[in-house]
């Protein structure tokens, strides 16, 4: 960052900057709920293909009951299109079969389309193929419709032979079986894993005897030299429904294979259902693909979240999540259930678990469900992944920022294991930079993170996982000299964060209509913060837990219930300066000059909530969700009652569908431990207090774009706000403050194809407060009007990805000492600061209630990957650009030594990274 030399030297004046930072950044200690996860179904079809899910489709009950799907009788592969086969591309298709009660295909249409010739390629080959008809419950042959998934694979085509796995010149028939994975967990992605001991039956048209072979460990299979013909072949395999297709066996090659077999369900659905549509108002869910290539953030999918409508952008080296108005501490994280103080380490580089060990990220800007509480926010649910099983996969990265590891793999009987770990490294080169340049650093930011999971799954046990995580940030600075306007403070400036978890997670699906997800966590927190001979020490040892029960009663009728528990014990030991000057007065003498307070105090305190919701679905499309939460918090000695509904209603089901969403709901967030706790809190201080309300519309566009626009409203009250006492010696407590915070949110989404994904999103919001009902309203710190985000990436094919994200959003609120000499009205002459005769010193006076918007951001951010792909291992580089045009983005305002003068502070300049990575067994 650049600080005016305006008093001083230049490291003395970044010096401060970076210390003002620290203070600012030491007070955030975000808290943390629990996430929902959201149940998927998919049905499948044979060799090469799958069924699909149709997204977002209503979770209603089939037109009729089925004792049996259609079944593909003869398979015909799709040509690969020349001018794509050239430049590399893959890509899957899926079609809707419209199939006759003589399993004849009457009719195909592309429902997700590929382009590049793909989209011509599948619907020539969905004609062509024969499928057993569908048959309802008393046996007879029904017209049916089926989605149909075409994968044009370079490795699979058979234009484009693997090199690694050449056939030989014999004709014969080998292969794989595989499967998705039977006991993955609920919502997650699916994943195809070997399937072991299936039974393949191959019978030879032309007559003679069936040979059978059973797939071996690796899920392989040889049928060995065979006479060339026409066979009929059937996959069986215990738990999966049976795949049948033909295979044509040419008198000079072998052919090699993949069969995959899918899960075997009892009434089998011949229109897929989708996923289950959210319980909340808004909820955007981001792929893996999109939040490991979106420009600008390095790859890191959580801090992909600040990309979307909703969110403001932090300043440039705080890493914080700021919410529809809201601030840093009203919204939660969590990790699979497990709340967790920080979402980014120092500086906001990076978050605090890898993106590798993610399996999903949901984020829910506002009007969440019963099971979320203790914010007036928004909430973030990170979801960890499951680790393979189909053998060992790894990687390891490195870029100018930090080095990371992970490997994961299969142990035994249904048990996998998944470690990873990461360092950052700017202290082995920004470190000596620094202190070359004279800034007095010690020690520059470094930050670790480590993940550890073992984890079991088996259809009758359920899943279990254990796990351990944690994070670790450090930073120190050296002041050998104060600056003009503290000359008591000097020495180090220190900055500490820490956080492990020690969890056990459990879920388990208990017959057709039952399902029990418990999360149990012990915790360990750590927050440092040194001024000089100031300090402030948190340790803070806890334990959460947390269960939810879903009963279906019926189709049209779910009931959740659950209870969380939160329960910590804190040690704070602090010496800070006192408060001196009396309501109305202006500090009488520097911070550092004042009489200190010291402080050693442990409390131990318990937050527990019961919660229940109801999922009704009382017509086709309409989807209404009450529900309740009681929260006690014990160190507040209160309840607080919060009721909450939201509804869903198809206004259009079938494509392109229209789907109106409405919500409002009572949030209550208790007041901080230093707010409620004497001596440093106030007694009888109560919670904060929000109502939600939103009203929003989702259109699909095409098969590949979607919008949504969003209003919402927050209307806050009874908001905790500090005074200075009539003592002067300590800040009291009251909930007389008022606000609220209101806007639009507009997302126009392509989502991810094999070639491109991207999307627009704008946010048009106003955030207000009032510390008293009649006193003068003020817009909060991080108010931002305007905040456009624009994100595009697309893959050119032989492993290439460009992408690229340009911003423009309002500048930051700030509450300045002199005035902007451009603003009309502005008197720069005028005095802001006291002088302090004993120290020759000079304390500012702001000019109050947050008067000042710093001018307009804006930033284009651009993106490179390749990737080489190798039998065993895949290998890519990639360059990640911020601020390409090295835009002089204000983020603060400096002043000189009388604070008569001031010069913009400019944020982060155009800053490149470069990284490689080695993925091993292919994990990505």
């Amino acid at each position: 960052m650049r600080v005016p030399d305006t008093s001083s030297s230049r490291h003395r004046a970044w010096g401060r900057s970076v210390v003002s930072l620290l203070v600012a950044a030491a007070g955030v200690l975000v808290p943390a709920v629990f996430p929902a996860g959201v149940a998927s179904a998919q049905d499948g079809l044979p060799r090469g293909e799958s069924g699909a899910v149709k997204k977002d489709a209503p979770a209603e009950p089939p037109a009729a009951d089925l004792s049996a799907p259609p079944r593909v009788v003869k398979f015909v592969a799709p040509v690969h299109p020349p001018a794509a086969k050239e430049k590399g591309l893959e890509a899957q298709v899926v079609v809707e079969l419209d199939v006759d009660a003589q399993g004849k295909v009457t009719g195909v249409k592309v429902v997700e389309p590929a382009g590049n010739g793909f989209d011509e390629a599948a619907v020539a080959a969905g004609k062509l193929l024969e499928l057993s008809p569908a048959r309802d419950a008393k046996g007879t042959a029904i017209a049916s419709k089926v989605l149909f998934r075409f994968t044009f694979d370079l490795k699979d085509d058979p234009a484009s032979p693997d090199p690694i796995d050449e056939p030989s010149d014999a004709p014969g028939l080998s292969g794989v079986v595989l499967g998705d994975s039977k006991e993955k967990a609920a919502g997650s992605a699916t994943e195809e894993v070997p399937i072991i001991g299936a039974k393949i039956t191959l019978t030879p048209r032309a007559g003679g005897p069936a040979q059978v072979v059973t797939s071996d460990a690796s899920g392989s299979f040889d049928f060995g030299e065979l006479a060339p013909g026409t066979y009929d072949v059937k996959v069986e395999a215990a738990g999966f429904s049976p795949t049948e297709l033909v295979e044509v066996i040419a008198p000079d090659a072998s052919s090699q294979v993949k069969y995959r077999v899918f899960v075997a369900a009892g009434g089998i659905e011949v229109t897929v259902r989708g996923e289950r549509p959210p319980r909340e108002v808004v909820k955007r869910t981001l792929s893996k693909r999109e939040i490991n290539r979106i420009p600008g953030t390095n790859g890191d999918a959580l801090r992909s979240i600040q990309n979307l409508p909703g969110v403001a952008r932090p300043p440039a080296i705080l890493g914080l999540l700021l919410v529809r108005g809201s601030g840093p501490a009203d919204t939660q994280t969590f990790i699979d259930g497990t709340p967790v103080p920080l979402i980014y380490h120092f500086g906001g580089l990076s978050s605090v678990v890898p993106t590798e060990m993610l399996d999903k990220i949901d984020f829910y800007p506002g009007n969440f469900g019963a099971e979320y509480g203790r914010v007036t926010g928004g909430i973030v649910d990170v979801g960890l992944r499951k680790p393979k099983e189909d053998g060992y996969h790894g990687l390891v990265q490195t870029d100018l920022i930090d080095t990371r590891a992970m490997v994961q793999g299969p142990i035994a009987d249904g048990w996998s294991f998944a470690v990873a770990g990461r360092r950052s490294y700017l202290d082995a080169w920004l470190g000596p930079t620094l202190e070359a340049a004279g800034a007095g650093v010690t020690q520059a930011p470094v930050y670790w993170d480590y993940q550890a999971l073992l984890e079991h799954n088996s259809a009758k046990a359920g899943r279990f996982r254990f796990g351990f995580f944690g994070s670790d940030d450090s930073l120190e600075l050296l002041l050998s000299d104060p600056g003009p306007n503290e000359p008591a403070l000097s020495g180090s400036v220190g900055l500490k964060t820490a956080f492990q978890r020690l969890q056990l997670l459990y879920e388990r699906e208990i017959g057709p209509r039952d399902k029990v997800r418990t999360v149990a966590a012990f915790g360990h927190d750590e927050l440092g913060f040194s001024l000089g001979s100031l300090y402030f020490f948190l340790d803070v040892l806890s334990f959460n837990t947390r269960a939810e029960w879903s009963h279906e009663f019926s189709k049209a009728v779910r009931l959740n219930t659950g209870f969380d528990i939160f329960s910590g014990y804190g040690d704070v030991r602090l010496r800070l300066p006192e408060q001196t000057q009396r309501p109305g007065e202006p500090p009488g003498q520097p911070f550092s000059t004042r009489p200190f307070r010291e402080l050693e105090q442990s409390s131990f305190a318990v937050q527990s909530a019961l919660f229940t919701e109801l999922e009704l679905e009382p017509a086709p499309g309409v989807r209404i969700v009450p529900g309740v939460r009681l929260d006690y918090t014990s160190f507040a000695s209160e309840f607080a009652f919060s009721p909450r509904l939201s509804g869903r209603f198809g206004l259009r089901r079938e494509f392109p569908k229209t789907t109106l969403k409405t919500g409002v709901g009572v949030y209550h967030q208790p007041p901080q431990f230093q707010q409620a706790i004497p001596p440093l809190g106030t007694e009888g201080v109560e919670s904060n207090r929000a109502i939600h309300y939103a009203l929003g519309l989702e259109q699909e566009v095409t098969t590949q774009l979607d919008a949504s626009v969003e209003g919402f409203v927050k209307q806050l009250d009874n908001q905790v706000v500090g005074r200075a006492s009539a003592e002067a010696t300590a800040l009291e407590y009251d909930n007389q403050g008022v606000g609220y915070a209101a806007g639009g949110e507009f997302l126009l989404r392509y989502k991810p194809d094999d070639r491109f994904f991207g999307w627009v999103a704008y946010t048009l919001s106003r955030s207000v407060r009032q510390n008293a009902p009649g006193e003068e309203e003020f817009l909060v710190n991080f108010d931002q009007t305007h905040i456009l985000t624009m994100i595009g990436s697309v893959q050119l094919g032989h492993g290439w990805e460009l992408g690229a994200r340009f911003r423009l959003v309002s500048g930051n609120i700030i509450d300045p000492v002199v005035c902007d000499p451009q603003v009309p009205g502005c008197n720069p002459l005028r005095t802001n600061a006291l002088f302090h005769g004993a120290t020759g010193a000079y304390t500012p006076i702001p000019i109050g209630n947050n008067s000042e918007r710093l001018p307009v951001f804006h930033s284009l951010d651009l993106r490179v990957d390749k990737k080489w792909k190798f039998k065993y291992w895949a290998f890519s580089v990639y360059l990640d650009i911020q601020n390409v045009y090295n835009n002089q983005n204000p983020e603060a305002v400096g002043y000189n030594f009388n604070y008569t003068a001031r010069q913009y502070v400019n944020g982060l300049p155009i800053l490149p990274s470069i990284g490689i990575r080695g993925d091993f067994g292919e994990d990505e």
